[in-house]
């Protein structure tokens, strides 16, 4: 993440790389089609990387993931950045920032992000979560709330019931978030976990 206390300089994108939404449209199904759990047809999901360049005349940000492929999803003002708790301009990432990005199609079978979520920043060297490998997109049922605590029990699926802990710095938009939870409502976060049963928030979204 470059430094927020300068102004910046949009990033370039390596000449080589090709995010063209028209173009590459079929390796980032073939990408991410696993991850969002049906391919082209898929609506949202989650995709962990490192950032290959964002073009802001395209609108497009270059995701490496893990098999080392390279696509393009597409951002908007809406685009919301997050690197240890606080709110970034797209423009802020840099290449080989690690980042979990949220994902759904478009209805011209392109791709788009809303959420990135920066676990690692290759300038600053430190990490939002103690390791990018630690972060995790959750989504569940609220059924309990200590609101004394700052905790509330959170229900994944298939009788797995998770322990969610707010951080000591978390954000102000958490925190309201957290006072207007209500047992029974449908909630997704990034999240850390501490143990089998426990995950301290990272990130309401």
């Amino acid at each position: 993440m470059r430094a927020m206390q300068r102004a910046l300089a949009p990033i370039a994108v390596l000449a080589s790389l090709s995010f063209a939404a028209c173009s590459n449209a079929a390796a980032i199904g073939d990408v991410l089609g696993g991850v969002l759990g049906g391919g082209a047809q898929a609506q949202s999901g989650q995709v962990a990387g490192t950032i290959a360049g964002v073009n802001t005349q395209s609108q497009q940000i270059g995701l490496t993931t893990s098999d080392g492929q390279t696509v393009g999803l597409l951002f908007d003002g809406n685009t919301k950045v997050v690197y240890q708790n606080q709110l970034y301009p797209v423009t802020a990432l840099e290449k080989g920032d690690e980042v979990v990005m949220r994902v759904q199609t478009t209805q011209d079978g392109g791709y788009y992000t809303d959420s990135v979520l920066v676990t690692r920043s290759v300038t600053g060297g430190g990490s939002s979560s103690g390791g990018s490998a630690n972060v995790q997109a959750l989504q569940g049922t609220v059924r309990q709330i200590d609101r004394t605590n700052g905790l509330f029990a959170l229900e994944t699926g298939n009788g797995v019931v998770l322990t969610v802990s707010l951080p000591y710095n978390v954000t102000n938009a958490d925190a309201n978030r957290f006072r207007n939870l209500r047992t029974g409502e449908h909630v997704r976060i990034y999240g850390v976990y501490l143990n089998n049963s426990r995950v301290e928030l990272r990130q309401f979204y």
